[in-house]
């Protein structure tokens, strides 16, 4: 049998001060944070259920297929050979491998199939899982789970289209829904003119004898291939929220033609598309002229997962950091010995841990809310905002820091990093950027007292836990006492210091001290950076190492 194991010995010189390449992994076993949080905010099947997908997402099958989904984009295809309009997106194979590892196993349903009972524990757990094996396929997962909230405002719509989202199934057949064996949703909001501003959106909805028809272009359609669209169209009665299916109900294809894919900075795998709407059969969704309501239902839904995913290429990142510097050696010692490079790698080991805890409560407050539970609802409403914005932030240097500590290796396409560090930005600008999330949060403070009394609660679990958190808490309390006028050009440093607090406090409330007051102390405290790698001198670097992978 011929042998394909890489060869250290080359003609010149013998490769030598490298790791020994990958092996299969578990990244849920690998995972102690992760594993912690599952054990205090989850119920015991949300870890039983995810531990498969742990050692699928970890195996160097599965990473392999996120490589391949990357390098090989989806492609348009307009016409068929004989010209008639096809209107499809062909995927790379590897693509659709990584949907079934998703879809075939209910992630994009559990939500819901088990709402109030972990179910937003188990779909965020494995989101954050999934994004480790290729961040880009995840949008149509996401999209799909989204979708629920905004088919609820319509039980028609909701009887006809939720059997097809809780399936278990992936079905990338073009075909009409009511052929296939599972279903996908993709959202088209933002348009040309308006982007974020979407109520200056002028795409038409006009009631016809045969329903409802669009007519009009979106500047971003998410999952292009997916089986209907939560879109917004102005009617008589203003903007309205619509399900536009892609196939018409007698079968025939909708008229919702694709422009172009958008070539991205990241999120390679993932269509993104320009569409013209012309003339396309719709539902309408929600009460006429309260389309923005409605569909926020949907953005609120996959906000959270978009707070999520930076964790998880976060951790992906620290993983592959952490891997090369205990087998590099450099100035006579392993680099994993060197303390400044003790001192990065704790320091974003702190982040990562900080964003597990912060994503894992939301999750639990979603599941809270679906009981009834009106401290958590209150949660609910305002948290997604803090940690989308937040994380969102911390991920690009982060990963540009990961890098650094791999050098030029780092930088270069064998690696995962380069595409994690391009993919960076992208959940930052979608589903709001961070001043629209900034905004959101002072209009979720000002309009909803109960949020913020459900916040200080929390706080109040903890204090005088940290003089550094006490501190900044009530910095916090004589800044949310002025003028909403005051509050809007401070919006984002006051949205950055709800999330650290938050963060704080959840580590202060469940993780070692060592690292809940290191945290407390580099995030919070007079010494603290913008920049990784800024920890006390006395930090307990031991302790915080202790927690990573062996």
């Amino acid at each position: 049998m011929q042998d394909h194991a890489p060869r250290d010995r080359l003609a010149t010189h013998t490769v030598t001060n490298q790791p020994p390449p990958p092996e299969d992994r578990d990244a849920l076993a690998d995972d102690l944070p992760l594993r912690e949080a599952l054990a205090r905010e989850a119920p015991d099947w949300v870890a039983r259920r995810l531990h498969p997908l742990g050692r699928e997402v970890g195996s160097q099958r599965v990473q392999t297929l996120g490589e391949a989904a990357h390098r090989h984009p989806p492609e348009l295809r307009l016409f068929d050979r004989h010209g008639r309009r096809l209107d499809e997106v062909a995927y790379h194979p590897a693509y659709h491998e990584l949907m079934h590892l998703a879809m075939d196993h209910g992630w994009q349903a559990v939500a819901w199939q088990e709402e109030g009972c972990g179910g937003h524990q188990a779909h965020v757990a494995a989101l954050y899982l999934l994004t480790q094996a290729e961040p880009g396929f995840c949008c149509p997962v996401t999209m799909t789970h989204a979708a629920m909230p905004a088919l609820r405002a319509s039980p028609t719509v909701r009887a006809e289209w939720t059997p097809g989202l809780l399936a278990w199934d992936y079905d990338p057949r073009a075909l009409p829904a009511e052929r296939k064996s599972a279903l996908t949703f993709g959202m088209a909001m933002t348009e040309k003119q308006g982007g974020s501003d979407v109520r200056a959106n002028t795409t038409r909805a006009d009631l016809t004898a045969d329903g409802w028809r669009l007519t009009g272009h979106k500047w971003f359609c998410s999952a292009p291939m997916s089986d209907a669209f939560l879109t917004l169209a102005q009617t008589d009665d203003g903007l309205s929220c619509f399900l536009t299916p892609r196939f018409a109900p007698d079968g025939t294809r909708n008229p919702i033609e694709l422009q172009r894919l958008k070539d991205k900075c990241g999120n390679r795998a993932n269509a993104s598309a320009e569409i013209e709407y012309r003339g396309a059969w719709a539902e309408p969704l929600g009460e006429p002229g309260h389309g923005v309501a409605t569909i926020l239902a949907m953005v609120q839904q996959t906000r959270l997962d978009a707070a999520t995913a930076p964790v998880a290429m976060m951790r992906q990142g620290l993983v592959e950091a952490w891997r090369f510097v205990r087998e590099r050696h450099a100035f006579g010692r392993r680099l994993a010995e060197q303390p400044l490079m003790r001192v990065l790698i704790a320091d974003l080991a702190l982040e990562v841990e900080a964003g597990v805890a912060l994503v894992m409560r939301i999750a639990r407050a979603f599941d809270g809310a679906a009981r009834g539970d009106e401290h958590e609802r209150a949660l609910a409403r305002l948290l997604p905002a803090l940690a989308k914005y937040w994380h969102n932030k911390r991920a690009p240097g982060f990963l540009a820091e990961a890098m650094e500590c791999l050098g030029g290796i780092g930088y270069v396409e064998e690696m995962p990093l380069a595409r994690l560090y391009r993919e960076a930005p992208v959940n930052s600008i979608w589903e709001g950027s961070g001043n629209v999330i900034c905004l959101d949060v002072l209009r979720v403070i000002g309009r909803h007292p109960e949020a913020r009394e459900a916040l200080q609660r929390e706080f109040a679990a903890v204090k005088e836990a940290s003089a550094e958190l006490d501190r900044t808490l009530a910095e916090l309390e004589d800044m949310l006492g002025e003028p909403p006028e005051n509050l809007e050009p401070r919006a984002r440093w006051l949205t950055q210091r709800l999330a650290q607090s938050l963060q704080a406090a959840l580590l202060l409330r469940h993780a070692p001290q060592a690292v809940a007051q290191t945290f407390c102390r580099s995030r919070l405290g007079d010494a603290a950076s913008p920049a990784y790698g800024v920890l006390p001198g006395d930090a307990p670097l031991a302790a915080l190492l202790d927690r990573l992978p062996g």
